[in-house]
């Protein structure tokens, strides 16, 4: 057993530093737990990534916290898999107060809540926030919208007793002096909050690029012939793009035998189920080019690498047995001169403002602000949605221009959800709790706050497909101010491009990913130079490469084939999952540490270096088993060196 615990560290990439005593508490993890090695070392991946740690060598001195990140995920898994659970409800809560105090059964079956005058959008922290809380609360009665559940105000919830709220967990700070680090100016007392916000921002014009799926598509009818042409055409747009910025030799068939150095092009496969090692993987060429056949590749003379399945790159080396292709020089992203595929057809695009024609044809530096929050959005012990609550009542107290909703909304993966225990249907809960609160929370703002919501395949409501058609919200009467966007999608806020995927893609790769990366010295060479202009200037950084891949590889879901769980439909998947050019800001929502990041992409043009700055977000989940999780605030002024950005405590 612990041999075979040793032989799934080193497959994915570890090393152990105190080998006898990490063996020895790892053995006794399985046993305690009943994990199987591979359980263990995909669970020491995630508890590595979300540590952030350094270097890619398991340590004594972590195992403790492991162990505490072992004994949360069997918490979690014991509630998922109780299946004599039951998950009361708050009026099987509030039925059972009453008949403890003595209360006339029938009376308590039959009365509504004539209190319904408490119900608050979020929980005060203040006596300023009180009472803008309060006089929030009038204007939403004065319209007749009452979201909150009849009873919710009653209940107590761990969710609702937190003693941390609204902390910044991490910020990027370069306009110090126009705001504070949480790129809003923060209101003193209501009053003036008031009258400052009755000045108006900028409207904030936006442009979606239309490239999936359309509502009530036929999906997941996708056939071996439409797998076969997204592989092969994403390898053949690759090639040209190549071949185009003349910068490389025209593609040749790495599968024949050459002694002299060829470059060659096509994807990362593994000859076997399991992760990608050195012995196991291939590099699979176009129809095209090679007949589509298969070469193992050697990679001892790349000193860094970095490979997951499905990935499409470039290589230059050479096969003298015609078995096996030397890698001497990996080339994994398309060249900037190379701005889009030329034969893809153009995007759709839907002006929601009539003033966008005018506000395209200024070069000046936009100014957006903007709040980033994604699902869950309640917490697992209720129905209540008191993140989503709490986020807007801190959004009407901030004003943003832009708030963007990233799914899942109704969580499948929710206790309550996923043993059928909920009162209402999917959509009526979706229509009741989440529209309700955002339509109530733009009627409250100015004409010219704009809210964005994208799906998730985790929504029980909508559809369970890849890439995902967008919410039909054209009911709502403040659809002038809502855009539903496509998983994924990609749209424009005042001239600042804006990529968003809600599929967990970061993390999908992280159990797939094959690197390597000296620990020491400075970069002498091109890719390592290139490597190096990540943030924080850490070429080891896994996250950041993580997310690098993703721009590189100009696709929302490069990885192939998909991880489990991900309903991926090929016949839609090839023009919605293109990334046409690098966006100024990419968001991907993650189990992952929540992190904003600064990607450097490019290659060369001409001989020297051009690169393209892209903010990459991930804010975490709004909501995390009972308790509270993160969202991101943001405002950008036009490039990543001016703008604050913050991750802050629901």
């Amino acid at each position: 057993m612990q041999e075979e615990i040793k032989a799934e560290f080193l497959k994915s990439g570890f090393t152990l530093d105190e080998e006898e005593e990490i063996l020895r508490k790892c053995l006794t993890f399985c046993r305690d737990y009943s994990l199987q090695p591979s359980d263990l070392v995909s669970s020491w991946e995630v508890y590595y990534l979300n540590r952030q740690l350094d270097e890619p060598v398991v340590r004594d001195a972590e195992m403790d916290g492991f162990l505490g990140h072992l004994q949360n995920e069997q918490v979690g898994a014991g509630v998922k898999n109780d299946a004599d659970l039951h998950m009361y409800s708050f009026k099987d809560v509030d039925i059972v107060s009453d008949f403890i105090m003595g209360c006339d059964l029938p009376r308590v079956l039959d009365a509504e809540d004539e209190d319904t005058n408490n119900v608050i959008l979020g929980t005060p922290t203040g006596k300023s926030e009180k009472l803008h809380l309060d006089i929030y609360d009038s204007a939403r009665k004065a319209n007749g919208n009452i979201y909150s559940s009849e009873r919710k105000s009653k209940l107590v919830t761990p969710f609702g007793t937190r003693s941390k709220k609204f902390e910044v967990k991490f910020s990027i700070d370069n306009l110090p002096t126009i705001d504070t680090a949480n790129g809003f100016e923060d209101h003193e007392n209501l009053e003036d909050g008031i009258i400052k916000r009755i000045q108006p921002w900028k409207n904030c014009s936006l442009m979606v690029h239309r490239s999936g799926p359309e509502r009530g598509c036929r999906f997941l009818y996708d056939r071996i012939e439409d797998r076969f042409n997204a592989i092969e055409n994403r390898i053949k747009k690759h090639a040209a793009a190549f071949a185009a910025s003349r910068l490389y030799e025209e593609p040749m068939d790495p599968s024949v035998a050459s002694q002299r150095s060829i470059f060659a092009v096509g994807m990362i496969c593994c000859d076997s189920e399991g992760h990608l090692n050195d012995k196991s993987i291939f590099l699979q060429s176009s129809v095209e080019h090679s007949g589509g056949q298969r070469v193992r590749l050697e990679l001892n003379k790349l000193s860094r690498f970095s490979f997951f399945p499905g990935q499409v790159v470039g290589i230059k080396g050479h096969n003298p047995s015609g078995h096996c292709l030397i890698a001497s020089e990996l080339v994994d992203y398309i060249p900037l001169s190379i701005a889009a595929d030329t034969d893809l057809p153009p995007a759709k695009k839907q002006a929601l403002d009539e003033e966008i024609q005018a506000t395209d044809l200024s070069s000046t530096p936009t100014e957006i602000t903007m709040i980033i929050a994604a699902g869950p959005f309640t917490t697992t012990d209720n129905l209540s949605f008191e993140p989503l609550s709490e986020l807007l009542a801190y959004a009407t107290r901030h004003s943003p221009q832009l708030l963007i909703l990233l799914g899942p909304f109704i969580d499948s993966e929710h206790p309550q959800v996923k043993k059928g225990t909920v009162d209402l249907s999917f959509d009526d809960i979706f229509q009741s709790e989440v529209l309700r609160m955002v339509q109530d929370y733009l009627e409250y703002m100015e004409p010219t706050a704009r809210l964005v919501m994208i799906p998730s395949v985790r929504d029980a409501n909508h559809d369970f497909v890849f890439p995902q058609p967008a919410f039909d919200l054209n009911s709502l009467n403040v659809r002038h101010q809502i855009t539903s966007l496509n998983n994924p999608g990609i749209f424009e806020a005042d001239q600042v491009k804006i990529g968003c995927c809600t599929v967990d893609i970061l993390k999908h790769l992280s159990g797939e990913e094959m690197s390597r990366y000296p620990m020491n010295g400075k970069p002498n060479d091109r890719l390592s130079r290139l490597a190096s202009h990540i943030l924080n200037g850490k070429p080891n950084d896994r996250l950041s490469r993580l997310a690098s891949h993703i721009l590189s590889q100009r696709s929302f879901y490069p990885l192939y084939p998909p991880a489990e769980g991900v309903p991926m439909d090929f016949s839609l998947a090839p023009e919605a999952l293109h990334i046409s050019s690098v966006p100024d800001l990419l968001i991907l929502p993650s189990e992952l540490k929540y992190f904003v990041k600064v990607l450097s992409v490019g290659g060369t043009n001409e001989g020297e270096e051009q690169m393209k700055r892209c903010v990459c977000i991930n804010p975490g989940r709004l909501a995390k088993g009972e308790g509270g999780g993160t969202f991101v605030v943001l405002k950008y002024q036009g490039s990543p060196d001016e703008m604050n950005a913050s991750i802050m405590s629901i």
